[in-house]
């Protein structure tokens, strides 16, 4: 299922949404022109294995790759899929969370998504780039916040098709895709980091108890409004 947009209005402009899709755009440009996209995956990508023992491994930083890795991309696909599900799913979190928490909410969300792979493989020198561990948090606080908001859905399936789906069905499967992928080494994706991104994402909007929606009558509305940390 490939989501094409959701029914969910918001509330408020998405500034940080949008600064962050192109800041992507602008930086994957630069990757794609000059001939060093190796160079810059490999220097500036987060490599788990740097964060015990960096001698010898060539990296700008043990820590900081962490946070450059979230802005880079390795193709066309790799890119566009990320900011499909940052476009659609992001807007509302953000409605949600505020601009300023939801910056620091999407980064810790990518943060934890790489020490979750870095947990489960602590000696790979294979550079991680992407988004998709902070998107994957996006992710992780929509399923809580708007479970019944309806997305629409490419089925690629023989013929193509669309139909709307609860967004709670849509992002248990993105789940599920994700677990029962985790031992597919041939991919080159981070299977783990998407994880423990969406895990970290669901767990912050529950354990701080922040503003639950309900669809009605096609618009958002507030249940709850309680402070979390970052206020």
């Amino acid at each position: 299922m490939i989501p094409l947009k959701d029914e969910n209005p918001t509330n408020s402009k998405s500034y940080i949404r949008l600064i962050i899709l192109i800041v992507c755009g602008l930086i994957f440009l630069f990757q794609s022109f000059g001939g060093i996209n190796s160079f810059l995956i490999g220097y500036f990508g987060f490599k788990p294995a740097s964060l015990i023992d960096s001698s010898g491994i060539e990296t700008f930083s043990p820590f900081l790759t962490i946070f450059t890795s979230m802005f880079m991309h390795g193709g066309w696909i790799h890119f566009l899929g990320n900011m499909l599900y940052l476009w659609i799913f992001a807007d509302n979190v953000e409605d949600a969370l505020g601009h300023k928490k939801f910056l620091i909410f999407y980064l810790f969300s990518g943060v934890f998504a790489s020490l979750s792979q870095f947990v489960f493989d602590i000696n790979s020198q294979i550079p991680m780039i992407g988004a998709s561990g902070a998107i994957a948090g996006v992710l992780g606080a929509y399923f809580y916040l708007f479970p019944k908001a309806k997305v629409l859905v490419l089925i690629p399936f023989i013929i193509f098709f669309t139909i709307r789906v609860p967004a709670n069905i849509l992002l248990l499967f993105w789940f599920f895709y994700q677990f029962i992928n985790i031992n597919d080494e041939q991919s080159n994706i981070a299977w783990i980091a998407h994880i423990g991104g969406f895990v970290f994402g669901l767990i912050y909007v529950i354990t701080t108890k922040e503003k639950k929606f309900e669809s009605k009558k096609g618009k958002s509305v507030f249940l709850k409004n309680r402070k979390g940390p970052w206020d």
